[in-house]
């Protein structure tokens, strides 16, 4: 049994793909290009601002970078709730996981200043006891280290944590970690992706999954 459970943030306990979307849009018209459907942009969204903005601009994104980067920040940071959400079920499992003495933290890329905006709108995210943002240390996922960081905020060794999260650098920082990777399959995954490559030592389709892992441990 984990003493802690680490969650990623955007396609793991938010679905924060229409407000990241709309922000790559308010771009794009800004620059009279065509918009993205949610359905290109959606699978993208755990990539962020760049991952999306490349895909929009193309080569001209690198030529670019700062400068889109600001504009969709800009945008992002006065609009970052709007059509936002917890996903179906996290309320529960955090709930769930809090009976059961089981620690949770939030171990995502997403910058801190956006990361505090954000989870004002969601107090059961903003109650839990770590959140490590993808500035709070000099390197972020893959790399393990943030990982690390949150377990010792915790004060729990990592081989006592479980690590969920839906893109392959998820996997990747967990698994270096030492933790148990678990693979949230309901979130921002594209079509071109191998999750089944990624390694994960488990999967889920949904959030309240994850208690039925705790239960066969029980």
């Amino acid at each position: 049994m984990p003493q802690a459970v680490l969650f990623d943030l955007d396609g793991t306990l938010l679905d924060t793909a229409d407000d990241l979307g709309a922000a790559l849009n308010a771009v794009l018209a800004a620059e009279q290009r065509p918009l993205v459907a949610a359905e290109h942009y959606t699978p993208l969204a755990s990539h962020g601002s760049a991952g999306l903005l490349r895909f929009a601009f193309g080569e001209q994104f690198e030529q670019r970078k700062d400068e889109l980067r600001q504009k969709f920040l800009a945008y992002y940071a006065d609009h970052v709730a709007v059509h936002t959400r917890l996903y179906d079920g996290v309320e529960l499992l955090l709930q769930q996981l809090a009976a059961r003495g089981i620690l949770a933290g939030i171990v995502t890329n997403k910058p801190h200043a956006l990361t505090q905006l954000v989870l004002p709108y969601f107090p059961s995210l903003q109650a839990l006891p770590v959140v490590v943002s993808g500035d709070t240390l000099n390197v972020a996922k893959p790399h393990p280290q943030p990982l690390l960081h949150a377990a010792d905020q915790l004060q729990v060794v990592a081989s006592r944590c479980w690590y969920v999260g839906d893109a392959e650098r998820d996997i990747q920082a967990g698994r270096a970690a030492g933790m148990h990777t678990v693979l949230a399959r309901y979130g921002y995954i594209h079509a071109n992706d191998q999750p089944e490559a990624w390694g994960a030592h488990a999967a889920i389709e949904q959030p309240q999954q994850l208690l039925e892992l705790l239960s066969l441990i029980d």
